[in-house]
């Protein structure tokens, strides 16, 4: 104060001259003489502005380090803390809960001054109403209640997040807090929702890129070129779904003129049914090759697919075995659509076997069925994909139509056979597109 004294005397010094130095007039020094007040209140608004100041500063020097976390790819949570800290400590918040929409629910990721009980209150069917900024006033909700404000983050007509604001004094500028603190929780959600986004396209990517495997995985599997003899012929329709399927059908030749050849149709898509679907090729060619009976063939891969996937997937399985010594079919359905067999004018539906492979330690049921083999015959084995196959008109390619169309067309080569069944297919679904991936694997016994 002493200071202030001095320069305000040498201020006014020229107006009295050098015979007034020592006294100034009463009634001047009233006239030019600040008040003491007055003085008070300059020094209060300055120091007013120069602490408000300092708080802007602060403020963009935080928010500066937020963008800057953000270009250094800080998780989510991290920026979560930032941000309660940031409202909290800088912008003075007292009340503050902010709502990202996470795993089909709005979750609380942050908040400050509210009560753990208040914040696990579902609001969530509260939220939508709210498009804009908006001032509470009587929310009934105990949660909502708490708040003065609520700011809504949005891109285009879908929300980001929500944020609700409360505990402002009457004396506070609450319109410049609500503006930075828009700003700031604009910058954070919009960071947030650009991580989901990037998460979910590397998510996308690797899972094209396992169905690309597997698609490879699974044509390695499926035999490229099927047997023609004077005995019989094997031809097959293999169409996966998007490029992958759970699909599987196979053949081996044995040994005293014998061959069997299956078809099966394995839960789930992907990497998981590729590799399920390599091991169970691997172990149906081994113990084939074992000479093993089928009743003995089934009850090992049932336990080789339990044993891999503890009955969280299944196989539904057909596998036929021609002698042609004997002229006999045997054959296993485990849980697999029924084969039409056409022969001697009749069609045999081969349905005879047990459940499905990898739901059951022991198989309840077993039994090979049994064919005597007195003449030409086409045997039709496909996979469900087949009769899932419907036309605008809403009808299915039923059994009834698959045994419909083998009774009229069992003449003819198993390679010709299938194709008309394929000029059939699409005659009948017409605009419709497949449902689901779908095989046929066609025997003809000469």
């Amino acid at each position: 104060m002493h200071l202030c004294k001095i320069k305000i005397f040498s201020t006014y010094l020229p107006i009295f001259g050098r015979k007034h130095c020592g006294r100034r007039p009463q009634h001047l020094e009233k006239l030019y003489m600040p008040d003491l007040s007055d003085i008070k209140k300059d020094m209060s608004m300055e120091e007013a502005l120069e602490k408000e100041l300092n708080l802007k500063q602060l403020q963009i020097n935080r928010l500066l380090g937020i963008t800057q976390a953000i270009n250094d790819n800080v998780s989510a949570v991290g920026l979560f803390e930032m941000y309660q800290s940031f409202l909290s400590w800088e912008m003075g918040v007292r009340k503050m809960a902010l709502f990202f929409f996470e795993n089909d629910s709005w979750k609380c990721k942050a908040s400050i001054g509210i009560a753990e009980e208040l914040l696990r209150e579902d609001i969530s069917a509260l939220l939508p109403k709210f498009v804009k900024l908006l001032h509470l006033r009587e929310q009934g909700n105990g949660l909502i209640s708490e708040f003065d404000v609520v700011i809504p983050v949005r891109h285009k007509d879908t929300p980001l997040a929500y944020v609700f604001i409360g505990g402002f004094e009457e004396n506070e500028d609450m319109y410049n807090k609500v503006q930075f603190i828009t700003t700031i929780t604009n910058i954070i959600a919009v960071a947030i929702e650009n991580k989901r986004l990037f998460k979910r396209q590397l998510e996308q990517e690797r899972f094209k890129r396992e169905v690309e495997l597997a698609g490879e995985m699974q044509h390695l599997l499926i035999p490229s070129k099927l047997p023609r003899c004077e005995h019989y012929e094997l031809a097959s329709i293999y169409k996966p779904h998007l490029g992958v399927g759970g699909d599987y059908f196979d053949f081996i030749e044995l040994e005293n003129d014998r061959f069997a050849f299956c078809i099966g149709d394995i839960s789930g898509k992907g990497m998981a049914a590729a590799l399920l679907m390599a091991n169970f090729q691997a172990h149906f060619h081994s113990l084939m090759q074992e000479r093993r009976s089928l009743t003995d063939l089934i009850n090992a891969l049932n336990q080789s697919v339990l044993r891999i996937t503890h009955g969280d997937k299944f196989i539904t399985f057909f596998v036929a075995e021609f002698d042609l010594r004997m002229q006999t079919l045997y054959y296993v359905n485990a849980g697999h659509n029924p084969p039409a067999m056409a022969m001697n004018g009749k069609i045999y539906r081969l349905d005879r076997g047990c459940t499905i492979l990898g739901a059951f330690q022991a198989l309840p049921r077993l039994e090979v069925g049994e064919i005597y083999v007195d003449d030409e015959a086409l045997i039709l084995s496909y996979t469900d994909g087949l009769t899932d196959i419907r036309n605008g008109e809403g009808e299915f390619m039923d059994e009834v139509y698959a045994q419909e169309f083998v009774r009229r067309n069992h003449t003819l080569s198993a390679e010709m056979f299938n194709e008309k069944l394929l000029e059939e297919i699409e005659r009948f679904k017409g605009a419709e597109s497949y449902p689901d991936d779908f095989t046929v694997l066609t025997c003809k016994i000469y």
